[in-house]
């Protein structure tokens, strides 16, 4: 072979140093004209704990925004004949090694003639396949509209066999369908409560870091009190003067309101602290030096400059709330029955006999409430990770 011919095959086999330059150069182009928003998503898409994280608060969510089609029982229907059911298995393959689409047995109950307990047994001759969208009952969806389709059931009524996913209470209800609906409550109050959280912190913190001086003393001084007295027993002695005799609705407001009167003092100081950062900014005091008024300078020049660290600091104080919802409820301090909401079903807990007997009616809404905040927290960290400036791609 040639010299020719051995030049001609290196330049096939290699390719040229100016192709591998160039695609370098295209990456760079790239990133140098993305969007502040892009890379931020650019890097938290590459946190793959934080976006499945993600996908489960999403799921959660779904799940409280439409309870009523997810649920596939009345959270208050009483079933006598089921109090105390276990939790019902789903099955696929028969008795016999045939693979079907997902079914139940026929549950048989019998009493236990030393603990006059129901115990269940399944009749492996029945079987219930498990359907998709079934007709039911006639139900209000957001209290506006008349539907009969569920997300999941079974064919025959719940009189001749009952779908169980996560058992029931010892007064017969489906704690599947309670479950679903106290996702409603609980983790709504998270997000009205963040809410109002950050509009306290942003107001409060933004007065504080913009004028300084004697605006600055006062407010922290305020919050400087408030963060000494202990949480649990402020909301607890808050949750006390409120009247027994208020509506749900009422209550449900309040305790948002209560939880919320603390929760603003973390997200003042962040606010803060940045914007003791940006008022003496290039960018900043030209604006200030064009004509623009106080209000416009804090809210389109300001916020907008770490917006993303407040979003991932509001993802982070969704748990602390939904948690603190969750403490006082079980202490029977928050919401109460017939309100439901996680921490309300978690006040069975205190029922030590029904922990040893029917443990599925704690379990049910306490690894809700730890797959809830775990989630939340996975997000928070990705999204502040994703917020840094100086975070790589």
């Amino acid at each position: 072979m040639t010299i020719e011919k051995q030049r001609l095959a290196a330049s096939v086999d290699e390719p040229e140093e100016d192709d591998r330059y160039l695609d370098i150069g295209e990456e760079e182009t790239q990133v140098a004209v993305a969007s502040f928003w892009q890379l931020i998503w650019w890097r938290y898409r590459r946190h793959r704990v934080a976006v499945f994280s993600t996908f489960v608060v999403l799921i959660f969510y779904l799940i409280a925004a439409f309870s009523e089609f997810v649920a596939p029982y009345d959270p208050e229907a009483k079933f006598v004949k089921y109090k105390l059911h276990p939790p019902t298995p789903i099955h696929f393959i028969d008795e016999e090694g045939d693979w079907h689409m997902p079914f139940i047995y026929q549950t048989v109950r019998e009493r236990d003639p030393e603990t006059f307990r129901n115990t269940y047994h399944p009749d492996t001759s029945i079987r219930h396949p498990i359907r998709i969208f079934p007709k039911g009952e006639e139900y209000e969806m957001w209290g506006e509209f008349t539907v009969t389709t569920k997300l999941f059931g079974l064919d025959v009524p719940h009189e001749e066999q009952g779908f169980f996913l996560l058992g029931t209470d010892r007064l017969g209800r489906d704690m599947f369908s309670r479950v679903a609906y106290g996702a409603r409550l609980s983790l709504s109050i998270g997000l009205i409560g963040v809410a109002i959280s950050l509009v306290l912190g942003i107001l409060l913190g933004g007065l504080s870091g913009y004028y300084g001086g004697t605006v600055d003393n006062i407010i922290q001084r305020i919050i400087e009190f408030l963060r000494s007295i202990p949480s649990i027993p402020l909301w607890m002695g808050l949750s006390a003067a409120l009247p027994p005799g208020w509506p749900i609705i009422y209550v449900y407001f309040s305790i948002t309101v209560i939880i919320s009167f603390i929760g603003w003092t973390g997200m003042a100081r962040v606010v803060r602290g940045k914007f003791l950062q940006l008022r003496e900014e290039e960018f900043v005091m030209a604006a200030r030096f064009s004509g623009s008024n106080e209000l416009r300078i804090i809210l389109r020049h300001m916020l907008p400059s770490f917006l993303s660290h407040i979003i991932a600091s509001m993802t982070l104080a969704i748990p602390s709330m939904i948690l603190a919802e969750t403490a006082l409820s079980f202490l029977g301090l928050g919401l109460r029955q017939p309100a439901i909401s996680w921490g309300v079903l978690l006040q069975e807990a205190r029922n030590i006999s029904a922990v040893g007997i029917a443990p599925w009616t704690v379990v049910a809404p306490t690894l809700m409430v730890v797959i809830a905040v775990t989630a939340f927290n996975f997000m928070g960290d990705g999204m502040r990770d994703a917020a840094d400036p100086y975070a790589s791609l």
